[in-house]
């Protein structure tokens, strides 16, 4: 049963409306490359779409009415929104949830060390990441240094025109021959994944060589974090620094129907969720979106979808709305349906055999829905029921979506899972939702702007559907 190509849908008003779109989304990815970033960028645009933060609402003993736009920011990492519907908050809300933490390079909390007359940074790899692919590329650093004063330290270095890039060496061809003959897996070591970022030592202006001695080439390297962003060594401790790929999404291909660019698993799910969201008034069901964060090592922490931060917040808004209570607050959550909205593994025909095709997503054919993730026997996911898929087609159908459905990967081949599982702990209906994307988890992802697109309109019917 194989789904249309969506672009031949396509009149002149909606390609220019996909185009732009695809150009804000473009530029989305580009500026925001961290969690925390993301999160920042996504607060002011809900600002501008006249969401409030309901901790105000909670100080001042606000009452909250249908209409009403209000946000958490928790930790300055995850968020949630939620536009207030017409019905009670008890009879269920219609929720979107999505992960801006991609993969990536962490900056340990010692990381400073000079060797060969070189200076590094040593890393720490967060989530599912081949190590093969870092080394010779320019990378960018970006994150925040907090100081024992309380103060936060923004650092971006590597994506202005002007800015120097950074990067990890690898070893020349002609000296490779023990290397090529490792596996894929063990060809670079992660322990191996130290960042260059300096090459000149510090000298008194002496002439002495002896200043050059030492750990010169650190010193400097710790004097210019000093000059320039004002901190100390010992300030690393309480720093939060991601190294990633430097530079920004570009259009790809001759016709311009795709976007190369880091981070697309999964801010292309989070972008698309959150415009769905901002475009949504006076809904009947209250509406929700969720912007979490650790979704790549498995949701964990204060700010992963495991915690309880989405509940807290529920609470408080039913309060607010009269509707407070723990009985009411279950009721609402198990009363609820989600999208849980994350990449799908595009398929790609230089790696054929590791699909099974009849079952996978194209790129190009719309929205994915996996009714289940997991692995070896749906392990670990999520296995959406029978009624709600036919609930969630109607909806697609309804509002002419296109949409597809598929699995990720073969049948043992491997697999992933989502935050899914974690909400339907409520017992909420929950599937799986997203957009194809090719090389996943490597540095620069793939995506059709078809399924931007249609990601966005699938996840703004959903929010707009008359029927619970």
């Amino acid at each position: 049963m194989e789904r249309p190509c969506a672009w031949n849908r396509y009149d002149d008003r909606q390609l220019a409306d996909l185009e732009s779109l695809a150009a804000d989304y473009r530029t989305f990815i580009s500026e925001n490359k961290t969690e925390r970033e993301c999160v920042a960028a996504s607060v002011r645009l809900a600002e501008a779409a006249g969401y409030t933060d309901l901790a105000d609402a909670v100080a001042a003993g606000r009452a909250v009415k249908p209409g009403d736009r209000l946000y958490v920011n928790t930790r300055g990492k995850a968020l949630t929104l939620f536009c207030v519907g017409t019905e009670p908050i008890e009879a269920g809300m219609d929720i979107l949830g999505a992960h801006v933490d991609s993969p990536r390079l962490d900056v340990k909390q010692n990381p400073v060390y000079e060797k060969a007359d070189l200076a590094f940074l040593d890393t720490h790899y967060y989530g599912g990441l081949k190590a093969n692919l870092w080394v010779a590329t320019p990378l960018a650093i970006h994150g925040v240094v907090a100081k024992k004063d309380g103060s936060v330290v923004p650092v971006v270095v590597g994506e202005d025109p002007a800015d120097p890039v950074f990067c990890i060496s690898d070893i020349l061809i002609h000296l490779a021959q023990e290397q090529m003959k490792k596996p894929m897996a063990e060809a670079v070591e992660h322990e191996k994944l130290d960042v260059i970022v300096g090459g000149r030592p510090l000298v008194d202006g002496s002439g002495d060589d002896d200043d050059a001695k030492g750990e010169a080439v650190k010193g400097l390297l710790l004097q210019i974090l000093g000059d320039r962003y004002g901190i100390e060594e010992e300030d690393l401790l309480s720093a939060e620094l991601e190294v990633v790929p430097a530079g920004p999404a570009r259009d790809m291909g001759f016709d311009r129907s795709m976007i190369l660019g880091y981070g697309h698993d999964d801010r292309v799910c989070a972008y698309t969720s959150l415009r769905a969201m901002l475009d949504v008034e006076a809904p009947r069901r209250t509406s929700a979106c969720l912007l979490v964060d650790k979704e790549e090592i498995g949701s964990v922490g204060a700010t992963g979808m495991d915690a309880l931060y989405f509940e807290n917040a529920v609470a408080e808004l039913m309060e607010l709305a009269g509707e407070g209570g723990s009985l009411r607050l279950h009721r609402a959550l198990a009363n609820s349906r989600m999208l849980s909205s994350d990449v799908s593994a595009g398929f790609d025909p230089a790696y054929a055999d590791r699909f099974e095709e009849k079952n996978s997503a194209f790129l190009g054919r719309g929205l994915c829905f996996n009714k289940y993730t997991g692995s070896r026997g749906k392990s670990g996911s999520n296995d959406a029921d029978a009624e709600y898929v036919a609930q969630v087609r109607a909806i697609m159908d309804g509002a002419d979506v296109a949409f597809q459905t598929c699995e990720l990967g073969r049948v043992n081949a491997g697999g992933g899972g989502t935050i899914a599982y974690l909400m339907a702990h409520y017992g909420m209906d929950v599937i799986d939702s997203g957009v194809a994307v090719l090389s996943m988890h490597s540095l620069w992802e793939v995506v059709s702007k078809a399924d931007v697109f249609e990601a966005y309109r699938g996840y703004k019917a959903f929010l707009e559907c008359p029927e619970a």
